[in-house]
């Protein structure tokens, strides 16, 4: 997908992300590091392509290294610029001693993913780990700008880069998808920036537009126009150093005395062909997996099934595609999710067409997104039909949590005790959150629960 004339013009509307909202592990990110003068040394601006600026980046490591973290660190070669922008950034993240061992749990589901299409695009290997800065590698962040996912894309920025948004749906928080996105528009803000990754980089956090003006402000004071010398807002001008810290620890973590667990180099997980519609706990069921592992492969699937104008399939772990489309194969036509549609006629109204279909309103309006009890002529709605999951669906209908809810985690929480809290279950928050139910919470991390009023 090629989107030069939206870049060219609207890049200053379109910034991807708003990452400063990522929570902290053991404290407040935005208390954390101060801020740094705009002046560094020479020799810190990168500005040749990947394939020029990554030695060995296109020559085969044999044997393949076992853990995806030396793979990532194989390949970098950003590490080597230093200032004192960098060490600031590079200290903050040793003074968090949670953190790698979260990046390490959840880089289980996703890591693997983004390094494959990174490497497969030929682009330096730090942008794989570009999500760590983003969104703690976590597909649920959300900041207060509502830009959500891995890689923290804005509604706007999502959908002019071909990301599907509905009420079933969210392309910007589903891993293949929003991966795909981003190194899309990366390579489209590398062409604009001049070949220069630092200021692409800028580009992504604050918008090529603004980016643009600072280095027009200071080319007309005779200034330089690197990442380094051009006046950026507070966040962008941390934004760059945190990634090259990053790549400082992964690339030498025996150098800073950080213990980085391992993540096996292999895919997590493989796609089943679904045929149809179908209940994420019945997926989950027929597969024998854990539905919150199951959760975590698809966090861009939002609902109690898959969404139904989308490739009938499923992210399964490694192995279990197999057993999952086996049991498919068998499944009851009565068993799926099945739907009629209805082209809504002047007069209705949802009363009138519930009945109609032997139905409940609360049902019609959770499965086709209407959050009041106005419809429109002419608009068509889903009704669900036949199947004993039409029962069950009413009553997750009726039990739908309602209410988003952040919440901070605090000495002594475990999942139980939130779970208990809050009336929602174990497993609903790991999927949440994209947790490792087997590891700690850690004081300062914040959870996205969905609690219920009722």
């Amino acid at each position: 997908m090629r989107l030069w004339p939206l870049l060219a013009v609207g890049c200053t509307v379109f910034s991807l992300t708003a990452c400063q909202s990522t929570p902290s592990i053991e404290g407040n990110v935005a208390a954390a590091a101060p801020d740094a003068a705009n002046n560094a040394p020479p020799g810190n601006t990168i500005t040749e392509p990947a394939s020029a600026s990554r030695p060995g980046a296109t020559t085969n490591v044999d044997p393949a290294p076992e853990n995806i973290w030396d793979r990532i660190a194989s390949q970098l070669s950003w590490q080597s610029l230093d200032n004192p922008r960098i060490a600031r950034e590079r200290d903050w993240y040793l003074s968090q001693r949670g953190f790698m061992p979260l990046i390490a749990s959840r880089a289980q589901y996703y890591l693997y993913h983004i390094v494959e299409e990174v490497e497969a695009r030929d682009l330096p290997m730090e942008l794989a780990l570009l999500p760590l800065v983003e969104s703690n590698l976590n597909p649920y962040a959300s900041s207060s700008a509502h830009a959500v996912g891995l890689w923290q894309i804005m509604p706007a920025t999502g959908k002019h880069l071909g990301l599907q948004q509905d009420w079933w749906y969210d392309g910007r928080r589903d891993v293949r998808a929003s991966t795909r996105a981003a190194l899309d528009y990366l390579e489209e803000l590398y062409a604009l920036c001049d070949e220069d990754w630092l200021l692409t980089l800028a580009a992504y956090n604050a918008g090529h537009g603004r980016v643009n003006r600072a280095r027009r402000s200071n080319s007309k004071k005779g200034l330089p126009d690197d990442y380094w010398t051009i006046k950026l807002p507070r966040e962008t001008r941390r934004y760059v150093p945190k990634l090259i810290a990053l790549t400082q620890i992964v690339a030498a973590p025996a150098r800073y005395g950080v213990n980085i667990p391992v993540v096996p180099d292999e895919s997590p997980f493989e796609v089943a062909t679904l045929g149809g519609q179908l209940e994420i706990a019945r997926a989950a069921q027929l597969a024998e997996i854990d539905i919150g592992q199951l959760r975590a492969l698809n966090p861009g699937q939002l609902r109690w099934a898959t969404a139904p104008d989308l490739p009938a399939e499923l992210l399964v772990p490694a192995g279990s595609a197999e057993r999952l489309e086996r049991a498919l194969a068998e499944l009851d036509d009565s068993e799926r999710v099945r739907w009629e549609y209805y082209r809504i006629r002047p007069g209705d109204s949802l009363i009138r067409i519930a009945r109609k279909f032997d139905t409940e309103v609360a049902l019609l309006k959770e499965v086709n997104g209407i959050t009041g009890s106005r419809i429109r002529a002419g608009k068509t709605l889903m009704i669900p039909s036949g199947g004993e999951w039409a029962s069950s669906l009413a009553l997750a209908s009726n039990q739908q949590p309602a209410r988003r809810q952040g919440y901070r985690v605090k000495r002594g929480d475990s999942l139980h005790r939130i779970a208990g809290r809050f009336n929602v279950s174990v497993r609903e928050i790991v999927a949440w959150n994209a947790l490792d139910p087997k590891k700690y919470l850690q004081p300062g991390q914040t959870l996205t629960l969905y609690v219920s009023d009722g």
